[in-house]
């Protein structure tokens, strides 16, 4: 499997849907806890994960996505789950068209083919996914599957070699004996257990 040439978007449907049921399980108290990474809380996690979201929306009419803010911040905080579906209720109508996954897009990280976009965002998902589940306590694996195809994806596209700078990736952790495949990619995105 490549990130050139397989199709990305059921995989990102599925991130979607877990990440998804993580957030709807997030209780108030925990809205303050910090998070894996270390530049957010729990609610501002969740605000990043909702600019996630409108990003790719943005990315696939051919937008900047530097005009979506890294945090939304005008959510209630009962309203992050609600936020999330309706963002991508928003976004998949636009990557609907297949030729979007070859057109040219602009990413955070530069311009790339639609589908290398849509392998960022569901790193982005399964990655802050995890953040998530550890910070609020939950199973923090999705279905194996689709964190080893984002692994085995995000093994090329994000080297271990070229981390810190405009790469703004921690340097890969050594994964525990016992990680799993949702861990392992956490691990290499430089995340660690809190």
């Amino acid at each position: 499997m490549t990130h050139n040439t397989t199709d990305p978007r059921p995989l990102y449907r599925e991130a979607l849907s877990w990440t998804t049921a993580l957030i709807e399980k997030v209780r108030d108290d925990q809205l303050t806890a910090s998070t894996p990474c270390a530049d957010f809380d729990v609610r501002t996690l969740l605000g990043h994960l909702v600019a996630t979201v409108e990003r790719a929306r943005v990315i696939g009419e051919g937008g900047d996505p530097g005009t979506v803010p890294l945090v939304v911040t005008d959510t209630p905080d009962d309203g992050y789950a609600h936020a999330y579906r309706s963002a991508a209720d928003r976004m998949w109508p636009v990557w609907t068209d297949d030729s979007r996954l070859d057109a040219t897009v602009t990413a955070p990280w530069g311009t790339v083919p639609g589908r290398a976009a849509i392998w960022g965002y569901i790193n982005e998902t399964l990655v802050h996914g995890w953040d998530l589940a550890v910070a609020t306590g939950q199973p923090s694996e999705t279905r194996p599957e689709i964190a080893e195809a984002m692994l085995a994806v995000a093994r090329h596209a994000i080297p271990a070699e070229t981390r810190g700078g405009h790469v703004p990736f921690a340097d890969v952790v050594e994964p525990h004996p016992t990680a799993g495949p949702t861990e392992r990619l956490a691990n290499w995105s430089g995340r660690k257990s809190i």
